[in-house]
């Protein structure tokens, strides 16, 4: 969102208001002074007017929803349907997602406005165990259950993951509980051991289930029990 749009809404200031201020030099975003009123921002942007932080005060909505194929994980996009356009307008408004599943893969997405519970999920530090059915194009070894809890390494950001845990349920199919997400984990993981993702479907964020009963493309709220379980290890 543009920062005067955003400082209308949230900091109840009118155009003139802001235009001054940003002449003025007094409107800081993420430390810089911002003197442009086009100047993207968003809930992760610091924001501070005449040295004071803007902070905040919106209801927290947690959506959890059963995301189909094809569906881009964004807000917005030129080309392809996104998340958030499957959510019911009035509550759109400020939403993002916390932790992204690439176009082709189905299940649980989480769309929230709370940005430090969702930085919570997504750190890996914060070790939230993320559990996926992954359906594979060749029969899985029975190398991979230890490959997986040795930990795979990564070249480009040369890491190694960290322990996965592997249910085998058919030659090709497998629950895999991995407990970072990083970008294209599951596939990359995969494919490091001679093996390739055909399917892939996110079923659990730690204590936060899809349950078989929400169709795809449907939503609902969250619950506070599940909401407060982020923070619980």
């Amino acid at each position: 969102m543009h920062l005067d749009r955003y400082l209308s809404k949230y900091a109840g200031l009118s155009r003139k208001s802001i235009l001054r201020l940003l002449h003025l030099g007094q409107i800081k975003v993420d430390g810089k002074t911002c003197f442009s009123r086009d100047q993207s921002v968003s809930d992760f942007s610091k924001i501070h007017i005449e040295g004071q932080l803007l902070e905040l005060h919106k209801p927290a909505r947690y959506f959890l929803m059963n995301k189909p194929a094809g569906i881009l994980s964004a807000t917005i996009d030129s080309e392809h349907k996104t998340a958030l356009e499957l959510i019911d307008e009035a509550y759109r408004s400020d939403l993002h997602i916390a932790g992204r599943l690439d176009r082709a893969t189905t299940g649980l997405l989480i769309l929230t406005n709370n940005g430090k519970w969702s930085r919570h999920i997504t750190e890996p530090e914060q070790k939230i165990p993320k559990t996926y059915r992954v359906k594979t194009q060749y029969s899985i070894s029975p190398e991979t259950e230890a490959l997986f809890k040795k930990g795979i390494y990564f070249a480009y950001e040369n890491i190694t993951t960290s322990p996965a845990e592997i249910e085998i349920l058919t030659p090709t199919l497998c629950k895999l509980t991995i407990y970072e997400g990083r970008y294209h984990q599951v596939k990359r993981m995969f494919s490091a051991i001679g093996n390739r993702v055909k399917q892939l479907h996110r079923e659990s964020i730690g204590n936060i289930v899809l349950e078989e009963a929400l169709q795809p493309g449907e939503y609902r709220c969250l619950s506070q029990k599940e909401i407060d379980s982020i923070w619980q290890k």
